[in-house]
């Protein structure tokens, strides 16, 4: 498996703790950054990530920032992606398995670094339920190619 990371200033720590736990499970990392907490634009790191994720470059995506809805807004503009914010273990669950998000999004001020690890397992093993959820995700894509 393969997960591209990105953040910005506000992320950068989470992002780095979020990297450990995914080669301790090992997982192929792809970090886009940012390297610091020097000051930078959440969209230039979410928009990255995104694309990877939706070219296909990698698996899924996870990204970080102050509340996660910078972030969140931003991945969610490229199509082929559901970016769901997740800020407990059971969001990640629910935003697997009723939405099949493929980016998983974090708040570095409101997500528990106790629950980080949980949080990541349930994104990264959770399967997608489909049936009535299906239909649902399918209007999601059906909005992304004609509006």
């Amino acid at each position: 498996m393969k997960v591209a990371v990105g953040s910005d200033h506000a992320g950068f720590k989470m992002k780095e703790k979020v990297k450990r736990l995914l080669q301790k499970r090992r997982v192929e990392v792809v970090d886009f950054g940012t390297n610091s907490e020097e000051s930078v634009d959440y969209p230039d790191y979410g928009l990255k990530v995104a694309r990877a994720v939706a070219g296909g470059e990698v698996d899924y995506g996870i990204t970080v920032c102050w509340t996660g809805n910078g972030m969140n807004m931003t991945a969610n503009k490229i199509r082929g992606v559901r970016a769901g914010l997740a800020l407990n273990p059971d969001m990640a669950f629910l935003t697997r398995s009723h939405n099949n998000a493929n980016v998983l999004t974090l708040a570095s001020k409101y997500t528990p670094e106790n629950q980080l690890e949980e949080i990541i397992k349930n994104f990264l093993e959770t399967p997608f339920e489909g049936g009535r959820h299906q239909r649902r995700v399918d209007k999601i894509t059906d909005a992304e190619i004609h509006d």
